[in-house]
């Protein structure tokens, strides 16, 4: 099972995995992500980009978008933090740039960020 730890912040629970590897690679994944820090009363997730595999960057696999459906199904927020400053896709930075419009998924630099915008 993946380890996850449970912040509380501003009265809001946060679930953080702390896993120096990829954990997220299929949709699977995201489903015992969810399921997981539902079930220890989080709801929001922070990931960091190195936890998840590339094909999700690659919007042509559609991963990304399968997994973020999952997130607003169970009306649950991710904050992905990484540094996204040099992506070349254009696809994947207008991707990047609509989420961040919105409140379901975010695309932070720093864990402090995620924390900021998943307790609005």
């Amino acid at each position: 099972p993946m380890n996850i730890i449970i912040k509380e912040h501003e009265g809001v629970k946060i679930a953080e995995v702390a896993e120096n590897e990829v954990i997220l690679n299929e949709l699977d994944d995201a489903v015992d992500l969810l399921g997981n820090s539902d079930y220890l009363g989080a709801s929001c997730t922070i990931l960091l980009k190195e936890q998840i595999n590339s094909d999700f960057f690659d919007l042509k696999t559609r991963l990304a978008g399968d997994i973020l459906q999952k997130f607003s199904n169970y009306n649950k927020r991710l904050a992905i933090v990484g540094d996204f400053s040099n992506i070349s896709s254009k696809s994947l930075r207008d991707f990047i740039y609509e989420s961040n419009k919105g409140r379901r998924i975010n695309f932070v630099e720093t864990k402090e960020e995620a924390i900021e915008i998943l307790c609005k």
